[in-house]
């Protein structure tokens, strides 16, 4: 399997939660990841970094922040170019999925964890 740089937005230390677990299943299924979030601390041993330096090397942004959040994020998630965004449920959002369009990216309403253990990411 390729390695599908994935930066997790949303990324957070606390075990409990499907972005650690989406950060940990792709480290162990051999893609690399960017954490980015609000928290501080460190998932599947990379760092956590605030959503400031834009990344140009990303082929999947995997969202775990709810739609009430996201609109201070999109011009980072925009600048960033991914080739797709993954609106993780409870993250859809028809504003972001247009502006992510109309810049030639992709964008999919799914669970990562599913698509991990099933093959399809």
């Amino acid at each position: 399997m390729a390695d599908k740089k994935t930066l997790v937005l949303g990324a957070t230390p606390d075990s409990s939660r499907y972005a650690y677990l989406a950060a940990n299943r792709l480290v162990r299924t051999g893609h690399s990841i960017v954490n980015v979030g609000i928290k501080t601390g460190e998932v599947a041993g990379v760092p956590i970094e605030k959503p400031e330096a834009i990344h140009d090397d990303i082929d999947t942004i995997t969202l775990y922040v709810g739609t009430r959040n996201q609109e201070p994020l999109y011009e980072y998630i925009l600048a960033t170019h991914p080739k797709r965004i993954i609106f993780n449920p409870g993250t859809e959002n028809a504003e972001l999925r247009r502006k992510a369009h109309e810049r030639g990216i992709e964008t999919v309403s799914a669970c990562t964890l599913v698509m991990l253990a099933t093959g399809e990411y």
